[in-house]
């Protein structure tokens, strides 16, 4: 049984790095005949674009930029090489911005981070990302069947019924969120069934918190994580060796300094840009609004890609809660729901490795009906749950902050 996804996985970097720069000018080209970025791309030759230094004269497109356009030029803001009516999915992530799916096999090439996570052929998987208008349910679906794994459609929450399929099916992995399945083994402790099949997981849609992935080891489950986008699918995977995350065969990644499209140095910390080698979808430079670093020498496991030090941090003040992010602008809108708040913060903590965000708002003398009001707005805006704390005027700093992210991620 082979320990790696392909032969793609321990070729030599100069070799991937060649093959990476190859497929760029035609990517480009492809993105020149769409009407949302030929404008941005006009006065380029697709062939000048085959180096690293080349890519970086490109613009920067970000989220904004495609709720943005695809506000003006529905539904996927002319970004689109496959025409619509080819498609088999169409999702509406938060933001709104909206995701297409084509006809490829493992469209979001997420079987590579399944496979790395120790899942194979026959390994049964309780899939517990969001099979509801987001892309996680099904980019996790398509890598089960691109490595040979039945999938249990769980989607996310009801926690009773995860725990029954468990128990009737006997997976041997699970795929989600990195809190949601402690949820699960904490509630089949409460009630005594027996979850022991789980032994290994694959998540993501937010960081591993270092204490949650002690307490999945010390109950013998080996977790991995994976980090990727509903825009570009799979970025970067862990291995068994834990030593970083290894970039996808499939991408060219830059870290760039915050807010620029001018690339850092190696091992510096920077914003994430990711170019997707996709005839699809051909989105090019496209940044995640993620800092991360690359990291010196190769993984121990045995691929060769190039390696990154993982999620630390947003660039902005956007992040990512119990695997939906959160956006400023969201939070503003639920302030203007509610003409009696002057200021609002969410901060985001974590309990026990949980996600745990409080929205503190200022509220002269307000009222527990206020905070209920609120804390609906939120849900509505964001698809999340939250705690909701009235303070007295004036209790928030004044320093323009709008989300607090508190987490410590190791």
């Amino acid at each position: 049984m082979s320990a790696h996804f392909d032969d793609r996985e321990t070729r030599p970097p100069e070799e991937r790095e060649a093959a990476l720069l190859a497929a760029l000018p035609g990517q480009v080209a492809r993105a020149c005949e769409t009407p949302g970025q030929a404008g941005r791309l006009a006065g380029m030759e697709p062939g000048d674009i085959a180096s690293r230094e080349a890519l970086a004269r490109l613009p920067v497109i970000r989220k904004g930029d495609l709720v943005e356009r695809q506000t003006e030029l529905p539904p996927f803001g002319g970004l689109n090489h496959l025409p619509t009516e080819s498609m088999t999915r169409l999702f509406l992530s938060p933001g709104p911005i909206a995701d297409p799916q084509g006809r490829r096999p493992d469209y979001w090439r997420m079987g590579r981070a399944l496979h790395a996570a120790g899942f194979r052929a026959g390994d049964i998987v309780l899939n517990c990302f969001s099979y509801h208008f987001t892309p996680a349910g099904m980019m996790f679906d398509g890598a089960a069947q691109a490595v040979g794994c039945p999938v249990i459609p769980g989607g996310t929450g009801q926690t009773d019924s995860q725990i029954q399929a468990i128990g009737h099916f006997r997976p041997v992995g699970f795929a989600g969120t990195p809190d949601f399945l402690k949820i699960i083994l904490e509630k089949a402790d409460e009630t005594g069934a027996d979850v022991s099949s789980v032994r290994r997981g694959a998540v993501g849609g937010g960081a591993l918190l270092p204490p949650l992935r002690k307490e999945y080891d010390d109950r013998g489950i080996a977790v991995l994580q994976s980090y990727g986008t509903a825009d570009v699918g799979l970025i970067a995977y862990e291995s068994e060796a834990r030593e970083g995350m290894i970039l996808d065969e499939d991408v060219i990644v830059e870290i760039v300094r915050p807010g620029t499209g001018a690339p850092v140095p190696d091992g510096e910390v920077g914003e994430v840009l990711v170019t997707l080698l996709d005839e699809d979808y051909p989105l090019l430079r496209f940044a995640t609004g993620d800092l991360s670093a690359i990291l010196p020498g190769q993984s121990p496991c045995g691929r060769t890609a190039p390696r990154i030090r993982g999620w630390l941090g947003r660039a902005d003040q956007r992040t990512k809660i119990r695997g939906m992010f959160v956006d400023p602008a969201q939070i503003d809108r639920v302030l203007r729901a509610h003409p009696g708040i002057g200021r609002m913060r969410l901060v985001v903590g974590e309990k026990d490795g949980i996600d745990a965000p409080l929205l503190r708002c200022e509220a002269s003398g307000g009222s527990e009906d206020l905070a209920n009001a609120v804390a609906e707005s939120f849900r509505a805006e964001c698809r999340l749950r939250t705690e909701v704390e009235l303070v007295e005027p004036g209790a928030l700093a004044n320093d323009g902050k709008v989300i607090d992210d508190r987490r410590d991620y190791g």
